[in-house]
């Protein structure tokens, strides 16, 4: 069964917004329960987790894996080697660490660059992302490297199919599964079709990303953090969407995080569930999800014809 990473990113924020005492506490519960796995960039909060990670991992008996993430600026793509060792040695001096596990390219991918997307090119070419970063590699600075496959999508097939990768991001959640499976006709949203297959055919780690739609499967109360990265996506229509899973399932898998939880946790693909959270019972939820396990047929088969008529009352 995949196992939990603990998230830390800016919408869940625990890492960026809570108190000294409870990050103290967050991480020592995490490690506690064999949590061993930490995810960070050097984005989140301008660097603040990845900050925030070097000093309380210094008072791990244990320090977990971290993995964190290059984002190239679209105006120095002459210097992408440059950029990318600049960015790893930046967030290695906040992280007080010497390597990191896995270092992973963070930009939104297309055909070609322009509009805030990275174009295919770049990261495949002769000098281009993935040669920075298996160089990083191969200096001993980082063990994997991998993507966020995040953009347009047969730009991420294409680094994909590269075989070059270790492990790639992959959004997936109650609401948006598309990438580890075919959607009925009815479904709308941004397709992220075939991406876990490409994975699964490249030996590709998936890290399952966005478990929680910014939050928006895991509760009504908005915090202002709800980011939403996919296209042909709107707050109004997530929201509609999760409230129809949850008049269809109610409680009985656990609270709504939970659920979303063991939704993921039902995916043989999923390598790594990366969840954020803003306080510590939240770390609590997600501990118990695990222990609940994933979700049983009879609930998928529910939510299928939830999607077969894209989350419409029967």
């Amino acid at each position: 069964m995949a196992e939990l990473v603990f998230g830390g990113g800016f919408v869940g924020g625990l890492l960026l917004h809570a108190d000294h005492d409870t990050k103290r506490q967050a991480i020592a519960r995490a490690l506690a329960a064999g949590i061993d796995w930490v995810d960070t960039a050097p984005m989140y909060g301008g660097g603040e987790s990845e900050k925030a990670l070097g000093w309380l991992l210094r008072e791990a008996e244990v320090p977990p894996r971290i993995s964190t993430k290059v984002y190239l600026d679209l105006e120095g793509l002459d210097d992408i080697a440059g950029q990318v060792e600049r960015s790893l040695e930046t967030s290695l001096s906040l992280l007080q660490m010497e390597k990191v596990e896995l270092l992973q390219l963070h930009n939104a991918l297309a055909p070609q660059t322009g509009n805030g997307h990275l174009g295919v090119d770049h990261v495949l070419r002769q000098g281009g992302a993935l040669d920075a970063l298996e160089a990083m590699r191969d200096q001993g600075l980082t063990c994997l490297v991998g993507m966020t496959a995040l953009g347009q999508v047969p730009s991420c097939l294409r680094v994909l199919e590269s075989g070059r990768l270790d492990a790639a991001q992959v959004y997936y959640n109650l609401l948006n599964p598309s990438a580890g499976r075919d959607m009925p006709a009815a479904w709308r949203g941004h397709d992220f079709g075939g991406i876990m297959a490409a994975c699964r055919r490249h030996g590709v780690a998936v890290m399952n990303i966005r478990v929680f739609a910014a939050g928006l499967i895991a509760t009504d109360v908005r915090h202002g953090r709800e980011v939403i990265i996919t296209d042909d996506t709107e707050t109004a229509e997530e929201e509609r969407r999760a409230q129809a899973v949850f008049r269809e399932l109610g409680g009985e898998y656990g609270s709504r995080a939970q659920t979303g939880i063991r939704f993921s946790l039902a995916n043989p693909d999923i390598s790594c569930v990366v969840f954020g959270l803003a306080e510590l019972d939240h770390l609590e939820q997600a501990l118990a999800a695990a222990e609940m396990g994933p979700l049983p047929e009879a609930a998928l088969a529910r939510l299928q014809a939830l999607y077969e008529r894209n989350f419409e009352a029967a």
